[in-house]
């Protein structure tokens, strides 16, 4: 054997040993690993009237649910898909007259007057009642007031909040009756935040945003919590998924029609080669 092959060898293993003193000198010292956030409870699960095959939205539902996003939720969420004239007939279900005295109760931007201009004298931009026709306003005019405004918080768009999210409408509401409860021991709560068992990491930027109290609607529902939530996220589905109820009924159609055209070629092929059997 070469002489200088115990020499390697004996290099080699110095190295190997140096290199493990030095990962245990030194793993005291390493950064601890990040927390892992704490796992959300699974959603609440609710019976909802468009849930199913057959599923239809709640109209008096959808009506309560909106008039909740106005007084709770539109102070802070968007609603960019919505136009005022959706919540009309084969939608919401209010009247022209009704759709048009909500979208009276909105300001939005102006076009430009004659000069071209967009502001006025002392730069505020110009403002003009909403139509039916035009979409729903957003609470801030871009991202950095609204930062500015919630605390660094930015308030998603309701638009598409119960598609977008996993467990869909028992989500969205776990999460709007998920508050009040006493955090475990072991959760600490950051200020500014609220605890809330159901959302990732357990801690949201969003106070409790409903509460019991309201005027009783005229069917006699009361305006508690739990009923505002089960209304908003009914009028959140349908704000998600207007055409639902006319793609159900299209698919139930076109399922009888299948069936009948399949039993009339039974029939056709049975009548025209049974002589031949």
């Amino acid at each position: 054997m070469p002489a200088f092959l115990p020499r390697r060898r004996s290099i080699l293993v110095a190295l190997l040993l140096g290199t493990g003193v030095f990962c245990a000198l030194t793993a005291d010292n390493a950064a601890p690993a990040a927390p892992l956030l704490s796992k959300p409870l699974q959603p609440k699960h609710l019976d909802w009237s468009f849930e199913g095959p057959f599923g239809v939205y709640d109209r008096a539902s959808l009506q309560r649910g909106f008039q909740v996003y106005k007084e709770d939720c539109s102070t802070c969420h968007a609603l960019n898909q919505l136009t005022f004239r959706d919540l009309g007939p084969g939608g919401v279900g209010f009247s022209p007259a009704e759709v048009a005295a909500i979208a009276a109760g909105y300001k939005v931007p102006a076009e430009p007057h004659q000069k071209g201009k967009t502001g006025d004298a002392s730069g505020a931009p110009l403002m003009r009642t909403a139509t039916p026709a035009d979409h729903f306003p957003r609470p801030f005019p871009n991202e950095q007031a609204m930062r500015a405004a919630m605390n660094g918080a930015l308030p998603p768009d309701l638009s598409l909040i119960v598609n977008a999210r996993a467990g869909h409408s028992d989500y969205v509401y776990s999460i709007l009756t998920g508050f009040g409860q006493t955090p475990p021991a072991n959760e600490k709560i950051a200020p500014g935040m609220q605890y809330n068992p159901y959302y990732p990491g357990h801690l949201i930027a969003m106070p409790p945003p409903l509460t019991d109290g309201g005027a009783t609607d005229t069917d006699g529902t009361r305006a508690t919590a739990d009923q505002k939530a089960r209304d908003v996220v009914t009028f959140l589905a349908w704000v998600g998924d207007p055409k639902m109820e006319e793609r159900k009924s299209a698919t139930f159609k076109m399922i009888l029609y299948l069936f009948a055209f399949i039993g009339l070629l039974y029939f056709s092929f049975h009548h025209i080669w049974r002589p031949w059997h």
